[in-house]
This record gives C-alpha cells, sequence and structure tokens, in this order.
C-alpha cells in the first residue's frame, strides 16, 4: 500500500524561496527556533553564505541602556514592532562592566572588577561571551572595533586612558590572536575625539570637539591601511548650536547638531566623501510643547547626549530623532512631528548601533573564560 507524502512545513513552496526569501529575513531568534522545523532547513540556514546573507538584512538598532541597583540592562531599540516591543533586551551588565564599542553584532564591554581593567567581547545573537587577554603597560581606551578587509579579522583600535610620554601611541590588536600590540603612533586630537566611531566607506570616523569653531573636523581612521586622516566637517553656522551625534545612513556620513535654545536640530549630510561636501539636509524645531505636554512637565531642558540621530529600522530608511526628557524617549521625524513616545525609567542612550549576527567566529573557543548562555546575557 502506498504511503502519502509528508507535507512540507512551508505549504508547497519551493525550497529556494523559502530559505532565500522568507528565513533569510527572520530575527535571530525567529530563525533558530525555525531550525527545529526540519533538517533541511537546519541544514539550509546554517551554511555561512546563509548566515552572511542574513546578517546583511538585518537592521541597525540604536542601543540604549537602563540602570538598575547593582548594574544596568543594555536594550536594542526596534522601531518595526509595537511600542510595548520596541526595547529588546540584549545583555545585563554588573556595576564593574561598561560597553566601550560594536561592529558586526559583536559588542566590546571593559571589565573594572578583576583589579586591573581589561576587555571582554560578546554576541547577543549566539550569547558567546569571553575575555580578552590583559594589555600590559597602560590601561587602555577602546576607540573603535572594526574588520580588518584583508585578513578578515576583528580589531580594536585603542590608546591609554592616562598620559604616559612612555606609553603615549594608538594601537591595535586582534581578537583571539597571540600577536602583540601593533603601534601606529600617537594622535594629539585622540582627546577630542568626542563621539563613538561610526563606520562609513571602509573607515571609523570621530568628530572633533572645537567650541570655538563654526568649521567642524571628523577625524577618520582607514580600517585597510590602518592609518588617521583629517577630514572637513560641515560649516554649522551658531544659531544651529553644537554637535549632537553622528551617524551613517546607505554609505552617507551625517552629523547632527542641536540649539538648546531654540530648540533647533540640524541635520548635515556629506554628499561627495572624495571631496568632503556636505549639505545641510533638514533643519527643524522640536515639537518641545507637545512632548512638554506629554511629560507633563512645566520645564524641560533639552540636555546633549538625550538626542541620537538614528536610521528608522523600518526599510524604508528614514531618519529619526530620539529624544529623551525624563522618563520619555519621543520619536520625531525629519519634518519636525512627533511620531512615537514611550516611557521608561533611568533609560539612557548611546551612539552605538548593534546589527545582530549568527556568522560562527572562530576566536571565541580559544579565549580565557569562553562561555555559552552564561552571564551577561538575559
Amino acid at each position: 500500500m502506498a504511503t502519502a507524502a509528508a507535507t512540507p512545513p512551508h505549504g508547497g513552496l519551493p525550497e529556494e524561496v523559502v530559505v532565500w526569501e522568507i528565513l533569510v529575513r527572520l530575527p535571530p531568534k525567529s530563525l533558530l527556533r525555525c531550525r527545529a522545523v526540519c533538517r533541511a532547513w537546519r541544514s539550509a540556514t546554517s551554511a555561512r553564505d546563509f548566515l552572511a546573507a542574513h546578517h546583511a538584512r538585518q537592521p541597525n538598532l540604536p542601543i540604549a541602556f537602563q540602570e538598575y541597583h547593582g548594574g544596568q540592562s543594555l536594550l536594542a531599540f526596534d522601531n518595526r514592532g509595537a511600542a510595548a516591543a520596541q526595547l529588546q533586551p540584549v545583555a545585563r551588565l554588573d556595576d564593574d562592566s561598561s560597553l566601550e564599542a560594536s561592529c558586526d553584532g559583536l559588542l566590546l564591554l571593559t571589565d573594572y572588577g578583576r583589579g586591573v581593567p581589561r576587555f571582554c567581547v560578546c554576541n547577543p545573537a549566539t550569547r558567546q561571551f569571553a575575555c580578552l587577554p590583559t594589555l600590559s603597560g597602560f590601561v587602555p581606551l577602546a576607540l573603535g572595533m572594526y574588520r580588518h578587509g584583508p585578513t578578515g579579522e576583528y580589531r580594536v583600535l585603542v590608546c591609554p586612558r592616562d598620559e604616559d610620554p612612555a606609553t603615549d601611541a594608538c594601537y591595535i590588536f586582534a581578537l583571539g590572536s597571540v600577536h602583540p600590540l601593533k603601534n601606529i603612533g600617537w594622535l594629539p586630537e585622540v582627546d577630542e575625539m568626542c563621539s563613538s566611531a561610526v563606520l562609513s566607506r571602509g573607515s571609523l570616523h570621530w568628530h572633533l570637539q572645537q567650541y570655538e569653531s563654526a568649521a567642524k573636523v571628523i577625524m577618520a581612521f582607514d580600517t585597510t591601511a590602518e592609518s588617521f586622516r583629517r577630514m572637513r566637517g560641515p560649516v554649522v553656522p551658531s544659531s544651529d548650536g553644537l554637535f549632537a551625534g553622528m551617524f551613517e545612513m546607505d554609505g552617507i556620513l551625517g552629523v547632527a547638531c542641536s540649539n538648546d535654545k531654540d530648540k533647533i536640530i540640524g541635520i548635515w549630510m556629506m554628499q561627495d566623501y572624495e571631496s568632503e561636501v556636505w549639505t545641510l539636509k533638514y533643519r527643524f524645531e522640536l515639537p518641545f510643547e507637545e512632548i512638554k505636554m506629554q511629560c507633563d512637565m512645566r520645564q524641560v531642558r533639552v540636555k546633549h547626549g538625550d538626542m541620537l540621530i538614528v536610521v528608522v529600522p523600518d526599510g524604508n530608511c528614514e531618519l529619526l530623532v530620539l529624544s529623551r526628557f525624563g522618563n520619555g524617549l519621543f520619536q520625531i521625524n525629519m519634518d519636525g512631528k512627533l511620531v512615537g513616545s514611550f516611557y521608561r525609567e533611568d533609560l539612557c542612550l548611546t551612539q552605538l548601533q548593534l546589527k545582530q549576527t549568527l556568522v560562527p567566529h572562530t576566536f571565541f573557543p580559544a579565549l580565557e573564560g569562553y562561555v555559552v548562555n552564561a552571564p551577561p546575557f538575559i
């Protein structure tokens, strides 16, 4: 007696369509659940080419943190879902740890609880965590993390936290490498690099804080040649205020400036990267009165660090201002309209973003204290 063939879990759709049009678009947690459906899905979604394509489709989620007694929770802001799901838990850090940098779904942390500060690295999507070797000779400050194209290594750019003529230099080390630090020389402007590094066009970028000049300066670090260069920033009139944040959208570098007095936001975009030409793309006033009504406040002052320019992770490549007032986080579009808000106590914004990945990294098992599904993960 002939037996009927088992019904495919996807209702008869071609396997290629299911894998490369549906599964590749899922968030990491949902994709991991789908691997349990059948062996074919598990095999297809474990292949490295699929994982690379899956990572490329993940949105860049701005990272925030919420302080609590004894530590802080790292949260990813996802604007694609309902308001209740917008802040997704990423990891939980104790008082002795802090977030330093992010790159391709990896987070670089500093652990201060073991006497000498040391770096740790984790992947929230795979829930892997490990400590990096202690750097001898100085206490390091992480300037940024990046993937080195020629070798495929993930590398960290550091400098000493304290001034010391014997160690004043910028250094590079690779995750999982046994090679010593690479000294690339001192950068006098390092003390003026006031923003988190923004990766665009193969370079890390920082804004240099220069209060007395309207002409902004950008410091760039070529992640292939591993060398610094200065770039022209936008010429911002005094009426547009001070630097508030840097961002990247579709390969275009951007700078946001804010004016506390008039509640004005200016968004500058680098239209020509090679010629370093900037254009004022947006300029609008915060909907301050509407925000005050929602907060039920009489007087609210915009503070630097409370605003962050991010790309809305909904596939529309739009920009959104996230602005914190009191315990409220407000979302404002480029027309200056309030488009969303929610409230969370002791919530702070960062300029870092998380682009989740399930791509395996060989350096993890070789590092000290390597664990999976253990703290700092929730």
